[in-house]
């Protein structure tokens, strides 16, 4: 339910000012990406929202399209109906602290991936050692697996979870067939979808981080 004098915002309109507010000014084909609508339709919805005075672009190298601070505002509204009319609160808030539980462990993952010792001196990790960045790929996967369990409880609470399973599980497999950026580099990487899940768990639930 939209109070009254708020804009309305429903369907994949929500799916993509959402998606705004987790990954914050990005470019119309990663929000494509993390919503997994087709890019004009993405298209379409970003400009019915800037027309709203929900969302704005910006120009550049740098730019992209991110949320005004009506858009925060309109979007903080609508997610909070959504859980109340979901009455799934418990469900998120329980796969919320297994999420944190994982947390601290998949960041340690990721500085191994990018750093490792050498002789007791921690250097940037250029990948020259198969076996090295096997292991790391190895703990991550077993991460991923107990990661699963919170992803579904989520993805059976609110269906627009699930899409997040289906980004974790690609970017893991794109490793480890060889893709490495898609551990940490990559904008579609574990970790910037791992981030991304962290701000909407916050946002659904209405906390800070």
């Amino acid at each position: 339910m939209t109070r009254p004098g708020s804009p309305l915002v429903t369907g994949d309109d929500l799916l993509v000012l959402h998606a705004l507010r987790c990954m914050g000014f990005v470019s119309l084909a990663r929000v494509a990406e993390a919503t997994g609508l087709p890019g004009p339709e993405v298209e379409s919805e970003l400009i019915d929202l800037a027309v709203a005075g929900l969302a704005t672009r910006v120009g550049g190298d740098f730019g992209g399209w991110g949320l005004t601070e009506t858009g925060r505002a309109a979007d903080a509204e609508r997610i909070a109906d959504e859980l109340d009319a979901a009455g799934t609160r418990t469900v998120v808030a329980a796969a919320y602290e297994g999420f944190l539980t994982l947390n601290p462990e998949l960041l340690d993952l990721c500085g191994a991936w990018q750093l490792r010792s050498a002789g007791g001196v921690a250097t940037i990790n250029d990948h020259d050692d198969p076996a090295y960045d096997a292991r790391v790929l190895d703990r991550l996967t077993d991460l991923d697996r107990r990661a699963e369990v919170a992803c579904a409880d989520l993805s059976a609470a609110m269906l627009r979870f699930r899409r997040y399973r289906v980004r974790l599980a690609g970017a893991l497999a794109r490793a480890r067939s060889g893709a490495l950026d898609f551990v940490t580099d990559s904008t579609a990487s574990y970790h910037a979808v791992w981030f991304q899940l962290h701000e909407d768990l916050l946002a659904t639930l209405g906390l800070q981080r």
